[in-house]
């Protein structure tokens, strides 16, 4: 789980830069790269939840 925490973080922090240039520049590719990320950061969450039920039951 701490992995995935992680990844998690490192997606968070990759995402500032390109929310920045696509607010302060209009960089519409930013702009795709943040969505994509918010999608890999959504999967990411769900998998971090997985893991947390899957210890709850041990």
């Amino acid at each position: 789980m701490q992995e995935l925490l992680e990844q998690l973080q490192e997606t968070l922090n990759e995402i500032q830069e390109d929310a920045n240039k696509f607010n302060e520049k209009g960089n519409k590719a930013a702009g795709t790269r943040v969505r994509k990320s918010m999608q890999t950061i959504k999967t990411l969450a769900q998998d971090v939840r997985v893991a947390v039920s899957e210890a709850n039951k041990k």
